[in-house]
């Protein structure tokens, strides 16, 4: 029986998954195929229903717009999904003959993680832009990190419950408010993570360039094409540390790997190494 793993989204064309989970499994010695699905939330329903009855199913990547649509569609929650009410992963699990489908986050830990790596102190001041599904990992990422107090931009703040929940559900006092004020408490901010889609953080980036007072904190930008995006370039240029989107995709997808296949320990350092090297990612200094 053939194994099988795919990335669900919309649009899914430019992801970088496929490249990262086929090169850990191929250095695991496992194979499991692993492909990009371009998946409406219409057709989201539909499609999970199929797969509880198809053979060889080892795990969904889950991506916008259905990580919140896919918290319906599982057979069980665990973890910091549960709290979120978001989930990026779907794992197959045998149980007495039967496989369910077990809903998990990974966005938390690939925040986390890459945050980590840029060298972030404890208890940052802290602004999320943008306010669904992945702002929601944002939330509970910076809960994490020590972060007691975060700021949350959104284009419309009526549409900001998934951040709202997300606080409500870690512990993490936030406070909404319109992108449109967002320039100064960002550029002035110690983290910053951008959850925006592609180019939706263009306006933003010339009004904190146009500020002219520096950056001194770290980005991380989700959006990872194009790149550098103009949030990046501006953030850079003011003097400020940028954290690719790329990076988080890599360690929620080392999590996604270790569900998939079942071996956690196995997914070590030289497996991430081989992910990084699929990405074009520097080798992690371990």
């Amino acid at each position: 029986m053939s194994l099988r793993a795919a990335v669900l989204g919309h649009p899914i064309s430019h992801s970088k998954s496929p490249a990262l989970h086929l090169a850990a499994y191929g250095k695991l010695g496992m194979d499991i195929g692993y492909t990009a699905l371009d998946l409406t939330e219409q057709a989201l329903p539909a499609f999970m229903e199929q797969v509880r009855t198809q053979q060889g199913w080892r795990g969904l990547s889950v991506t916008m717009p259905l990580k919140s649509g896919m918290f319906a569609e599982v057979d069980e929650v665990r973890g910091v999904a549960r709290t979120l009410g978001v989930v990026n992963t779907v794992a197959f699990e045998e149980d007495l003959g039967s496989v369910r489908r077990i809903g998990y986050n990974t966005d938390v830990a690939g925040i986390v993680n890459a945050v980590l790596n840029a060298g972030v102190a404890a208890s940052p001041a802290a602004v999320v832009l943008g306010g669904g599904g992945t702002a929601a990992a944002a939330v509970a990422a910076l809960k994490d990190l020590g972060t007691q107090h975060a700021q949350v931009f959104v284009r419309d703040t009526s549409r900001a419950d998934e951040a709202r929940a997300a606080a409500a559900g870690v512990g993490l006092s936030i406070v909404v408010r319109p992108l449109t004020e967002a320039a100064v408490p960002t550029a002035s901010a110690d983290v910053v993570i951008s959850t925006l889609p592609p180019r939706a953080a263009d306006g933003l980036a010339a009004e904190i360039a146009a500020l002219g007072t520096g950056t001194p904190g770290v980005l991380l930008d989700v959006a990872y094409d194009p790149w550098p995006s103009q949030i990046a370039s501006a953030w850079q240029s003011g003097g400020g540390a940028v954290v690719p989107g790329l990076e988080m995709l890599l360690y929620q997808a080392v999590e996604q790997v270790r569900l998939f296949t079942g071996r956690g320990d196995d997914v070590n350092a030289s497996v991430i190494d081989v992910m990084c090297d699929s990405v074009g990612l520097p080798r992690r200094a371990f």
